[in-house]
């Protein structure tokens, strides 16, 4: 069976094979620094945590994907992504695969948390509100961040293209900044996905 997996499977049983014993999971704070450097940012752009919890954002961020009116305790993009109807226009015919996308990524990090209150909380809350999440979470797949490129159906504006990247925090590897940056190209060919949308 090894010789089947590819190198993001290999790292992720090499991940699960070295777990050190974890303290239970404790929603995380973005930093005031962290803060201040995503309302800095002309660009759409926010942080999320190891659950994909989203930390911080600005106002730009917020127009696209609309954190501010997601309930306070799932505030997450993963439940945004799953649940809310927001996303399936956001996202149009493309949500499937990037629903799926996002899951694979999920799950690299959810399986070292695996039994953790915090991360059985997500999972019941994405059961719920989406039909298709136990299917696809039953696939393990597992996948890795990437850069890419998104389309997405802006109110008001139509299918905008976006780049977009996302980068560890230096003094707490755990959390990610996500940065997105409009394609001023005319040549949009579709989307590509790491999923932290």
């Amino acid at each position: 069976m090894a010789d089947r997996l590819g190198k993001v499977e290999h790292a992720h049983l090499r991940a699960l094979a070295s777990l050190p014993d974890r303290q239970p999971f404790l929603p995380e704070v973005a930093s005031p620094t962290l803060r201040r450097v995503v309302e800095s940012l002309n660009q759409p752009a926010y942080v999320t945590g190891r659950r994909w919890d989203v930390l911080a954002w600005h106002e730009a961020a917020d127009k696209i994907f609309g954190f501010s009116r997601l309930e306070a305790g799932n505030r997450n993009t993963l439940v945004a992504m799953l649940t809310k109807p927001h996303a399936w226009r956001l996202f149009g015919d493309r949500w499937a695969d990037e629903a799926r996308r996002m899951i694979a990524q999920f799950r690299a990090t959810h399986d070292l948390w695996s039994g953790d209150a915090g991360f059985i909380d997500l999972l019941d809350t994405l059961r719920a509100g989406c039909p298709e999440f136990q299917c696809w979470w039953e696939t393990h797949d597992v996948g890795k961040p990437q850069s890419g490129r998104k389309q997405l159906n802006q109110k008001g504006s139509g299918i905008v293209s976006f780049e977009y990247v996302s980068s560890q925090a230096n003094d707490d590897p755990g959390l990610k900044l996500v940065i997105y940056a409009p394609v001023i190209r005319s040549d949009n060919r579709g989307s590509e996905g790491d999923g932290e949308s």
